[in-house]
């Protein structure tokens, strides 16, 4: 796992994999920020809907603030996976091309039906199983290091799912993808907590699904080797 992390990182510099960062990151920002947008349109309505805004406005509209900055920063990964798919193709592409010139002969694209309904079921599983886990991570929060270390397995899991399945998909028709899958949930999950540990660190959680996509074509062609 480490060698295919370093050289996820030593090819951020390429160009195709820079014109996929610059807009999947301007994708996933302009989501999010409508996604907190409505959240805080949202509170603020109900609360002025029962009458709290008139009593005290400013204090409504600095909590509506946070609870739309805390949506958001929770979205993003879900967010960024589900873009990231929409682009997916052209990572790979761009690993398998450096690294494994074989196999990108005999690739396949990926359709864009297929990979939509990868992008949506990527979204509907992180939102549906954190959603799961929310009364845990509350009950989990006096503790702080049990709440993080919680998200971080159950990020983990999904993570490895979908970046796995991105890169199963130009070279595997779906019964042998969901066999891959389950001869690979180790190696998976060693990505999915890489990966996630990169989403909950502020700044590099930008490059995590980039990065994520790399390393999952290493993983994938590796065990090829």
């Amino acid at each position: 796992m480490l060698r295919a992390f370093l050289s996820s990182l030593g090819q951020l510099a390429d160009p195709p994999i820079l014109k996929v960062l610059g807009k999947s990151l301007a994708a996933t920002l302009a989501i999010v920020i409508l996604l907190g947008a409505a959240f805080w349109w949202a509170v603020t309505s109900l609360a002025a809907s029962w009458g709290w805004g008139a009593n005290g406005g400013f204090a409504v509209a600095a909590g509506a603030a946070m609870i739309a900055v805390i949506s958001a920063w929770l979205l993003f990964r879900v967010v960024a996976v589900a873009v990231i798919g929409l682009f997916a193709d052209a990572v790979v592409e761009a690993v398998e091309r450096r690294h494994y010139p074989e196999a990108l002969a005999r690739a396949r694209p990926v359709s864009l039906a297929r990979t939509v309904h990868m992008g949506l079921a990527s979204a509907g599983r992180a939102l549906l199983f954190n959603l799961l886990a929310l009364p845990v991570y509350l009950a989990l929060l006096v503790t702080g290091i049990g709440t993080v270390a919680l998200f971080v397995v159950v990020n983990a899991l999904l993570l490895g799912r979908d970046l796995g399945e991105m890169v199963a998909a130009r070279h595997m028709d779906s019964s042998a993808i969901r066999g891959w899958l389950g001869t690979t949930r180790t190696s998976r999950f060693a990505l999915g907590l890489v990966v996630t540990g990169l989403f909950v660190v502020p700044v590099a959680g930008l490059l995590a699904p980039i990065l994520g996509a790399a390393m999952a074509t290493h993983l994938f062609h590796g065990r090829d080797e």
